[in-house]
């Protein structure tokens, strides 16, 4: 079977995307889903979404990790489907559609290639010694760490994700250095297993979670600079919950083709 794809990256987070309003994609094929997404065998990716009809919705984002198995909110992804879906004249300047953890809002610019996306409120945040345990979507962990740009993230965060606390679910491990005018972040995402040059819904845990540190209230913008680019979070904060949380930055188009399957 042939099928038309696109790649998209956003903050250097990539992702292969297949227009399925039809159907015709056999989505239960974890193991075609991981070849697609293997970057020797296959077409490569972070990961793999299928853009579908849904009642009430201008469209669905259904995600798949890079292991082929489904997977939680991807924020990286949801600008990304986004564009795709202005691509397809499915939306214009905004759009509503419904992903995994639920419906989301997102306004897209002009060009198409930047978008803000609005992520789900965050009701709760946790600590782990002296990281915080936060669910945006995804489930991540987030660490303070010194000298960001020279630290072994793969091994440190393969080590936490694969610990005993958080082995049989997985995590997504976030590291952070606040640079004063803007926060450093590297993440090592599970599904992918590996260190990503982006993570959405890992910035944005990381943004709310040092807001809650520095005891920060009310309108708040944080800009993060991630190995793929410069991404922003907006949110407000009461002191115990956090809601309006928008995901901003790139998303843009790097090549199409067909593939066999």
């Amino acid at each position: 079977m042939e099928i038309q794809f696109y790649k998209y990256q956003g903050a250097g987070n990539d992702f292969i995307l297949v227009d399925n309003r039809s159907q015709t994609f056999p989505s239960g094929n974890h193991e075609g889903i991981k070849k697609l997404c293997d970057r020797r065998f296959g077409i490569g990716g972070d990961g793999f979404m299928l853009l579908q009809n849904r009642e009430g919705y201008d469209f669905e984002m259904v995600y798949y990790n890079a292991d082929g198995r489904p997977g939680t909110m991807c924020g990286n992804g949801g600008r990304c489907i986004v564009s795709f879906a202005r691509f397809l004249n499915i939306a214009e300047t905004e759009t509503n559609f419904l992903a995994v953890d639920g419906p989301h809002y997102a306004k897209i610019s002009e060009s198409g290639e930047w978008i803000d996306l609005q992520m789900i409120d965050v009701d709760s945040i946790a600590k782990d010694d002296t990281s915080w345990v936060l669910n945006t979507g995804s489930p991540h962990y987030v660490r303070q760490t010194a000298d960001l740009a020279t630290y072994d993230v793969y091994n440190q965060g393969k080590a936490i994700r694969n610990n005993d606390t958080y082995r049989a679910e997985g995590i997504n491990v976030n590291f952070v250095e606040d640079m004063g005018s803007h926060l450093f972040v590297r993440t090592f995402e599970r599904g992918v297993e590996d260190e990503t040059y982006a993570c959405g819904t890992g910035v944005t845990a990381v943004a709310l979670a040092m807001a809650a540190h520095k005891g920060q209230n009310g309108a708040i913008e944080t800009p993060v600079k991630v190995l793929g680019g410069d991404l922003t979070i907006r949110f407000d904060y009461d002191g115990n919950r956090f809601s309006n949380i928008f995901l901003c930055g790139p998303a843009k188009q790097v090549f199409r083709g067909t593939v066999q399957i």
